[in-house]
């Protein structure tokens, strides 16, 4: 069995970056204008099984999951409107510090889209620049500390998250499910299921500016060039990450400014 996720962040319209989720030009390369976005949905096959992850999506045969991380305002205009006319659910992650700041969905908004159907979850509380790299006594609080925000506001638990940034690690996966979640995504661009103590750990396929609408149906399970390509230049960054640590991160900044 393969499950087939695919990332993507903020939709925004008429070239404002900076109005939906997080500001600059690090985050700006996975924003979408509203167009753009609604081609990239056309794209995936009717075919497709477009599932939720906290139902019985074991039971689909190689179930699509579409993701949506950081908890800008675009999650639920224009989002959630373009999901919601096409019967399909999304995944919406929080990150639950910026809940209520400026360019990040209200607590009201955030009551709307689950109202509406779609999955809510966990993006940590403060989005942590490199997860990885955190004490375990922090990532126990990231995890925690989101859940019990969401739990409150929604009155009900949510065993689902993503991890912010990319960056995972064992540590990462098992706080998280100390925490109670029970299904998370990485950003390891692959179909393969995993475990992390017990609980399903999901790759996913990122949706960059600029990438054509027909990516998004190779990442649902249509030609599988575009997987393997996009796998091969995640784990030549995973390398580049690791040997670089912060440095990377300063000169991936630097060039993203230009």
């Amino acid at each position: 069995m393969k499950a087939f996720s695919i990332m993507f962040h903020d939709v925004i319209e008429n070239g404002k970056w900076d109005s939906s989720g997080f500001p600059g030009p690090g985050a700006a390369v996975y924003k979408l204008e509203k167009n753009v976005f609604a081609r990239h949905l056309d794209a995936i096959p009717k075919s497709a099984k477009v599932a939720r992850a906290d139902g019985d999506w074991r039971q689909e045969s190689n179930p699509v999951f579409l993701t949506f991380d950081d908890g800008g305002t675009s999650f639920l205009h224009p989002i959630a409107d373009l999901l919601d006319a096409r019967g399909w659910p999304g995944h919406f992650f929080i990150t639950t510090g910026r809940v209520g700041t400026p360019g990040f969905l209200t607590k009201s908004e955030l009551r709307e889209i689950r109202k509406r159907g779609h999955v809510v979850g966990s993006h940590s509380c403060s989005h942590p620049t490199r997860m990885s790299q955190c004490s375990r006594a922090q990532l126990q609080q990231e995890w925690a500390g989101s859940l019990g925000f969401l739990q409150d506001l929604l009155g009900e638990p949510t065993p689902i998250a993503s991890v912010p940034g990319g960056y995972y690690s064992q540590a990462v996966g098992e706080t998280a499910v100390e925490a109670g979640i029970r299904v998370l995504f990485n950003s390891e661009p692959t179909s393969n299921i995993g475990q992390v103590s017990g609980a399903a750990l999901l790759g996913r396929y990122f949706v960059q500016r600029g990438m054509p609408p027909e990516i998004s149906a190779a990442f649902a399970g249509g030609p599988g060039g575009p997987r393997l390509k996009q796998a091969a230049v995640w784990k030549a960054k995973k390398i580049a990450k690791a040997a670089g640590g912060g440095l990377y991160l300063k000169i991936r900044e630097k060039m993203l400014s230009r």
